[in-house]
């Protein structure tokens, strides 16, 4: 009998305990479930498809693959030998029209004005003279001295004279107005256009210098010295080392749990001890239905939406395509859109 009775006390024992560890379970599932989204993607980075702003051959290349270069760094050259000597004759063009404008602005020499006034005393004696010759052998024709083609002749001389002299006076007139406006402005208009010229010159030469864009790594090097570069042929691809994020994607029912900013860890399977400081910088408008390199318990049918999570620096440990592992705590401190580009940089500063 009492054999018994502790048999059906253990049975009642045992049964408390089982629904007890059911409901522990449970209660803890769930709240691990509720306090953190685990989500699955890979990690993204822009790459930069860098080409020549001008046509020629590739005179030097100064990176290899894998070289980490800095924004403004120089990448590579072209030949500059053509250019240097467009640029040259440019600026001759410019120097020899910039003298033409000074000389219309500066108008004549006081010299030249001088030497008019003198043209117009000259001019103006020769006149007089003329037209005394003229006066006598007309009065000695009346007397039958002197033939009438000698009274046309000297008469003819008068006129020539008259005419140098007004000839003198009116460049005289003119070397006092100096140049016409219109001269200047055509002179002037044609300064813009050499100089227009030498500055496209300039820049084709400074076409032929490649620089870094942003700072990052060399992925590929695409030409060689000696080949013909174009604006259309990459020479160099670059792979920009930030902003670095994990592209994830998140099931539409814990869509409403994650927010901008929110702080997350980043971890991999080739460093499995090691956890990467990362927040949500990015959350798509729009839904799509889940891609096939994503795994999830979800069936692939069903909408997810992508998500951005932005890594602090990992010291050249996160590589471009690796597989990665975001766990998001739902219950941290959101952070406001508003601030939400600052606290990538509290983020990691307070990184270890």
């Amino acid at each position: 009998m009492k054999a018994k009775v502790w048999l059906i006390t253990a049975l009642v024992v045992a049964l408390c305990a089982l629904v007890g560890g059911g409901w522990w379970w449970h209660r803890h599932r769930n709240a691990g479930a509720t306090d953190a989204i685990v989500l699955h993607g890979n990690v993204d980075i822009r790459e930069v498809q860098l080409a020549f702003d001008a046509s020629d051959r590739i005179a030097q290349i100064l990176v290899r693959e894998g070289d980490r270069v800095t924004a403004g760094q120089l990448l590579a050259v072209l030949d500059t030998r053509r250019l240097h000597q467009v640029v040259a004759q440019a600026e001759a063009q410019v120097a020899a029209q910039r003298q033409v404008v000074a000389r219309f602005v500066a108008g004549s020499r006081p010299e030249e004005i001088r030497k008019a006034r003198a043209d117009v005393a000259v001019a103006k004696a020769d006149a007089v003279n003329a037209e005394n010759t003229y006066r006598r052998t007309e009065n000695l024709v009346a007397q039958h001295f002197v033939s009438q083609q000698q009274v046309d002749n000297a008469r003819a001389a008068l006129d020539a004279a008259q005419a140098r002299l007004r000839s003198a006076d009116e460049t005289l007139r003119l070397a006092a107005l100096g140049p016409r406006v219109e001269d200047t402005a055509a002179a002037k208009a044609t300064l813009v256009a050499y100089e227009a010229a030498l500055a496209i010159a300039e820049r084709d030469l400074a076409a032929t210098s490649l620089y870094a864009p942003a700072d990052g790594v060399i992925e590929n090097r695409v030409l060689e010295p000696g080949d013909m570069a174009s604006p259309q042929r990459t020479v160099l691809t670059l792979a920009l080392i930030d902003p670095l994020w994990v592209r994830a994607y998140v099931p539409e029912p814990d869509l409403g749990k994650l927010r901008l900013g929110t702080p997350a860890q980043v971890s991999t399977d080739s460093y499995p001890n090691q956890r990467y400081r990362a927040w949500i910088g990015f959350i798509s408008p729009t839904a799509e239905f889940t891609p096939k390199s994503v795994e999830t318990p979800e069936l692939r049918t069903s909408l997810v939406y992508q998500v951005r999570v932005f890594v602090c620096p990992p010291h050249d440990e996160l590589r471009l395509g690796m597989p990665a592992t975001v766990t998001v705590a739902t219950g941290s401190t959101q952070i406001a859109p508003a601030s939400r580009e600052a606290v990538g940089a509290d983020l990691c500063k307070a990184s270890p």
